[in-house]
């Protein structure tokens, strides 16, 4: 995840105005993604935090929760779906004293990341291999 991950304590200045243009009110914290936007919704501390995520659901929300929940500094994580007809997903974290919301979710995103990546090589691998066999079976 890019270090532009601010904390309510770290860097205010995320909330300008074209911020809160974005995200219809002030105080929110905010930073951009490659894919969409996650906002830091109001109220969070260093150890608990909710974030929401525009444009995901349970797909991402469920895994999401998986693995960060496998992280011993977390105490709890759950995600919620507002509204059906809304495409966000709220995702709330609570750590221990030894590590931040934001580093959890942080991780949270890498371990997906490094997951889908080994869920990725293995199935190229059995497709490949399949493949192979379909042509052996077929020359013969």
């Amino acid at each position: 995840m890019p270090s532009s991950v601010h904390s309510q304590d770290q860097d205010q200045s995320m909330v300008d105005a074209e911020a809160q243009q974005q995200n219809g009110s002030a105080g929110e914290e905010y930073f951009e993604t490659a894919e969409g936007r996650i906002t830091i919704l109001p109220g969070a501390t260093e150890t608990a935090a909710s974030f929401q995520f525009d444009e995901e659901g349970h797909t991402l929300g469920n895994a999401l929760r998986y693995v960060i929940m496998k992280n011993p500094n977390v105490e709890f994580c759950g995600y919620t779906i507002p509204h059906p007809s809304e495409a966000k997903m709220n995702l709330r974290i609570q750590t221990y004293e030894n590590t931040t919301a934001i580093e959890a979710l942080e991780k949270g995103l890498d371990d997906l990341m490094d997951l889908c990546d080994v869920v990725t090589e293995k199935f190229t691998a059995a497709r490949d291999e399949f493949n192979a066999a379909q042509e052996d079976r077929m020359s013969s």
